[in-house]
């Protein structure tokens, strides 16, 4: 659950009863609220009380939603913008939302989608704040994060726009409902790409470092995976061999794990008739000492001899509908942040082992640079 203590949220609402009600939740769930009734309000608390997000109301006294909307973002176009809709003004939010809203939620809104859209909405504003401190990349790798900008936006208007269609279509349609699942299916794969290009530039924070338990990682990882991919899950078995003394490393818990995530997803989409999938972990002492190993093998497909020497190489792929970031964003972690080890074994059809070594002990002050 995303921390909230001390994120300031602008309730802006002429409706002084629902203002409080939002206020009084909110403020229950840990967050700072200051409240506006009128738009002229609004943006003065805006350069006064810097919020995160602002709730802004459609229809208020003196100004219009959308007028509130552009002079937020002309004072920080990073706040979060949440639209809060009446019946019948769902199209002028899909609007708002091509000018840089996140989302909106139609009235009378229940308060776990409140809370829900809420905090998406910090998340896609912690990523777009991010996304500013590429100045040091590669010219490639400095653009995505605008590439990021230019697909979310209007993402995030099929996804409003989506959510009316569903709304207001006959759910018995079954032609119709196959058409907007598709959509909904292809929305998400973009925006896990998105994500992906972000990952794969975003600078290692030592902030984030700490001790981190490797078995602990890979149980977490395994629950996620079980959740994913029902399906495959049922058709394969996962054996595990797990170190209990082993040592833990200094890392980033959520960057060891979506290395981790990355590599058992792979396993099991090359697992496609099932199989067994292993798991093993323990310290290593030779060559050198100080280091403990993942090993993750499956029993698949397996890689070509000649494709193996491009498997970190950015957007290198040889998966249907794949993005080519999966491995080039375990080395990033891996390698280039953690300082760590990735080696691939594989031979086409007797499976793939992967290798994973990590330091037990803190890295260097500076960790790898990226690029």
């Amino acid at each position: 659950m995303m921390e909230t203590e001390n994120r300031k949220i602008l309730v802006v609402d002429d409706n002084l009863e629902l203002a409080e009600i939002v206020s009084q939740f909110l403020e229950i769930q840990g967050f700072q609220v200051c409240v506006a009734h009128n738009g002229n309000t609004a943006i003065r608390k805006i350069s006064s009380e810097s919020p995160e997000l602002v709730l802004l109301d459609l229809k208020l006294p003196d100004i219009g939603g959308s007028e509130v909307l552009k002079k937020i973002k002309e004072i920080d176009e990073s706040i979060a913008v949440v639209i809060l809709t009446g019946y019948g003004s769902e199209q002028i939010a899909v609007e708002l939302m091509k000018l840089g809203a996140s989302d909106f939620i139609p009235k009378p809104f229940e308060r776990d989608v409140l809370l829900g859209a809420i905090n998406n909405a910090l998340k896609i504003r912690h990523a777009q704040v991010e996304d500013k401190k590429f100045q040091r990349y590669s010219s490639l790798e400095s653009f995505f994060p605008f590439l990021a900008h230019e697909i979310r936006n209007p993402l995030h208007a099929i996804g409003g726009a989506l959510a009316i269609i569903r709304r207001r279509s006959d759910v018995n349609d079954e032609y119709l409902s196959r058409s907007i699942k598709i959509i909904q299916e292809e929305v998400a794969h973009l925006n896990d790409f998105v994500q992906e290009c972000l990952d794969f530039v975003r600078p290692p924070t030592k902030s984030y470092f700490t001790e981190v338990d490797i078995n602990e990682v890979i149980s977490i990882v395994m629950n996620i995976i079980a959740h994913m991919s029902e399906e495959p899950s049922k058709k394969i078995k996962v054996v595990t061999e797990m170190d209990p003394q082993l040592p833990k490393v200094y890392g980033n818990y959520e960057e060891i794990k979506r290395a981790f995530l990355n590599i058992v997803k792979n396993g099991f989409e090359a697992m496609r008739d099932g199989g067994e999938f292993a798991i093993k972990t323990y310290t290593r002492q030779n060559p050198s000492p100080g280091w403990i190993e993942a090993i993750f093998i499956d029993h698949g497909e397996g890689i070509k001899k000649e494709h193996q020497a491009s498997l970190f190489e950015p957007f290198f792929t040889t998966k249907l509908g794949g993005t080519g970031l999966g491995l080039a964003i375990c080395h990033r972690i891996i390698v280039e942040r953690h300082h760590g080890k990735i080696e691939i074994e594989s031979e086409r059809g007797s499976g793939t082992i992967i290798k994973v070594g990590l330091p037990i002990h803190q890295p260097p002050e500076n960790p790898g640079g990226i690029g």
